[in-house]
């Protein structure tokens, strides 16, 4: 399935999206000796999807929604593990954390290292899920 297939699957056809864009951290990745001593820095892009039955305040009030600090917050918890070798796990890891949330039927997980390479703007990877039922 293409990521835009992905996005446009009818099991989410009722749902709100939420997003994280761009979120820079500093965190201990890579595969090479050299990234091994000091951290680089990674864009992280989350999106999920929560059904709008779960999502549409009657009342105004944050608990009647999923906080954004519940992105920001799960990515920290994965950064305070350590060192990760590859993005893919990175993406994984937090895919797998999000998805954890009751109220979340799906995620979309994109990280980015700006600096690796002088002539592209990027290296990254993304990942899809929806929660089985």
């Amino acid at each position: 399935m293409t990521m835009l297939a992905a996005l446009t699957h009818p099991s989410l056809q009722d749902c709100r999206r939420m997003f994280l864009r761009n979120y820079e951290v500093q965190i201990n990745i890579g595969v090479h000796e050299f990234e091994k001593k000091g951290e680089q820095r990674v864009l992280i892009n989350i999106d999920l999807f929560v059904p709008l039955a779960a999502s549409t305040p009657q009342a105004d009030k944050l608990e009647e929604v999923v906080d954004y600090d519940f992105m920001r917050n799960t990515v920290a918890e994965r950064m305070a593990l350590g060192h990760v070798h590859l993005q893919e796990t990175l993406c994984d890891d937090v895919a797998r954390a999000m998805l954890k949330h009751p109220k979340v039927r799906a995620v979309r997980v994109s990280t980015e290292k700006p600096d690796v390479y002088p002539d592209c703007d990027s290296v990254g990877v993304e990942v899809f899920h929806i929660k089985q039922n």
